[in-house]
């Protein structure tokens, strides 16, 4: 690729760049002040508050079993305004984000519905402290760590871009370093909107196919979908967007990772992010 070249898809890619939240994290001397974003220790909710569950099974054998989602981070949404640019968040409330970390669903069966939540609590005044279940094991548990907000240029991904004169990789690669973007290959990059650090493929399909009541993830899946429903969904997977990204969490001597070194994805569409409906959010894992 000639110098003329590299100038032109870097300019490509600044012109489709998005904006995204990244999160560092680090230990607290004193407890965090109720309804503050913050990662791990107890979640701040309503008094009336019903502490989610999922009954799926662990790696898809065995028999089904009620447990305790884990709560994994708050975000007062009050600390993003000047970072909330394009208004995608809501300007108020606090956005709760809950995962079932014996099972680590993956995200490519309708059956992982209710093993990842978000909940959006838009009367801060009203939130409390809220105790674990008893049957909340120790082991999923992430400590209370507290947060800072920064803002960032997003890119994405090779595979999610459709220029006509396509790029190798490494040139691809090197305009994105260039456009002021680092691909976070190792799983610890956290963050609000923007584009995914992708370790696999693109998701938008996955969660529009799965949401639709179809396993994917082998070509057998895939064969049962009829073909109209293929071209529905392909039409329609540009809806969803990207809302929330977490990687390994490390402290002390406490450590989450997803699956070998990866991320999860909270995925919403954006109809529901409009209306500040987090109900039918979707979350995949990639490592």
């Amino acid at each position: 690729m000639t110098d003329d070249e590299r100038d032109v898809l870097t300019k490509k890619l600044l012109e489709i760049a998005k904006r995204e939240i990244r999160i560092d994290y680090s230990s607290c001397d004193e407890k965090i002040e109720c309804g503050k974003s913050k990662i791990g220790g107890k979640p701040d909710t309503p008094s009336d508050f019903n502490w989610p569950y999922y009954s799926g099974n662990v790696n898809g054998v065995g028999e089904n079993k009620n447990r305790p989602l884990s709560f994994l981070a708050q975000i007062n949404l009050n600390d993003l305004s000047e970072y909330n640019k394009d208004g995608l968040l809501p300007k108020n409330g606090v956005l709760s984000f809950f995962y079932e970390l014996e099972t680590m669903t993956w995200g490519f069966d309708p059956a992982d519905i209710g093993s990842a939540k978000v909940f959006y609590f838009c009367d801060t005044e009203e939130l409390c402290e809220t105790e674990f279940p008893n049957d909340l094991k120790v082991d999923y548990i992430l400590p209370e760590l507290q947060i800072v907000f920064s803002e960032h240029i997003s890119l994405p991904n090779y595979e999610e871009t459709h220029f006509d004169d396509s790029p190798n990789w490494d040139d691809y690669d090197e305009c994105v370093s260039e456009a002021g973007y680092d691909y976070d290959d190792m799983g610890e990059r956290i963050k609000l909107l923007g584009y995914p650090d992708v370790i696999q493929d693109p998701m938008q399909e996955q969660c529009e196919t799965v949401n639709r009541g179809y396993k994917v993830g082998s070509s057998e899946d895939y064969a049962v979908i009829p073909k109209n429903v293929i071209a529905s969904i392909k039409e329609n997977a540009d809806d969803w967007m990207l809302l929330f990204q977490m990687g390994t969490i490390e402290n002390d001597e406490y450590e989450l990772m997803f699956g070998d070194c990866g991320h999860i994805y909270f995925w919403i569409k954006r109809s529901d992010m409009s209306e500040k409906n987090f109900d039918n959010t979707w979350l995949v894992l990639q490592c």
